[in-house]
């Protein structure tokens, strides 16, 4: 079996998810797939990329959840409706089960920034792995026979030859609505740390014991459509306006 590193890794390099402004649009699913088909890495295969029984390997997935109201039995009943889009992939756990349990030694924690990866030269394709994570986060390649997995873009965040800008995971550098960021969670002064340190960032399954490096922000609380009619009929007092917005208010107020 594989073991983790001896000591914890100092540097904790991980994604910080906003659940708050996530639209699940899946454009980070979609780059995570371009860039891992297409980019430095192996590819990702598709058994059927088309019809009705979809079968491939992708690293990032997006889920979307209908939260019910607290005190409603409905989605509407008592309070208003909401969706929350959940994108998952691998967590880089400190205590990652996935390395613990690989006869082979091909998933490894990496000791210097705390990466969890495959080797696929000594992977066989055995799926303990998958079965440890308690995140689903592990995808069989059928056409490779390996388990493929989130690197978070390891040959990106370190590769030189591309812009600066560019050197951060692709589902990050993508994402439209600035959803995804990236950092060293093992710093607490790192941008992402004081995220997660202001908006009460949290792990996923904290009860699984696995100690997920990557931090969830939890969705805001919504004002209340009723709140927001009522300040909406109280309309803006102009009775000040002078000149140009005086003559424009008087017109608007004819239509």
């Amino acid at each position: 079996m594989t073991s983790l590193p001896a000591l914890p890794t100092a540097k904790k390099l991980g994604l910080v998810i906003d659940l708050d402004v996530c639209v699940g649009c899946h454009a980070c699913v979609v780059n995570c797939k371009e860039w891992n088909t297409g980019g430095y890495g192996a590819a990702l295969s598709d058994q059927k990329p088309y019809g009705a029984d979809v079968s491939g390997a992708w690293l990032n997935r997006v889920h979307s959840f209908e939260v019910v109201p607290e005190g409603g039995e409905v989605v509407g009943e008592a309070g208003e409706a909401r969706i929350v889009h959940f994108p998952k992939s691998c967590l880089h756990c400190e205590d990652a089960p996935c390395v613990t349990v690989c006869p082979t030694g091909a998933s490894y924690k990496r000791a210097e920034d705390g990466i969890v990866l495959v080797d696929e030269e000594k992977c066989i394709g055995c799926g303990l792995c998958a079965w440890s994570c308690p995140y689903g986060a592990r995808e069989m390649d059928l056409a490779a026979g390996v388990m493929k997995k989130c690197t978070l873009c390891i040959d990106r965040i370190y590769n030189e030859t591309i812009e600066e800008v560019d050197r951060q995971p692709a589902c990050v550098r993508t994402c439209p609505a600035n959803a995804r960021h990236f950092g060293d969670l093992g710093d607490p002064s790192s941008v992402v740390s004081v995220m997660v340190a202001e908006r009460g960032g949290i792990d996923l399954m904290p009860e699984q014991g696995t100690r997920p490096v990557n931090k969830y922000l939890p969705p805001r609380p919504r004002t209340s459509l009723a709140a927001c009619a009522s300040q909406m009929a109280k309309g803006e007092d102009t009775s000040g306006a002078t000149g140009f917005f005086a003559w424009l208010d008087g017109m608007l107020d004819r239509i």
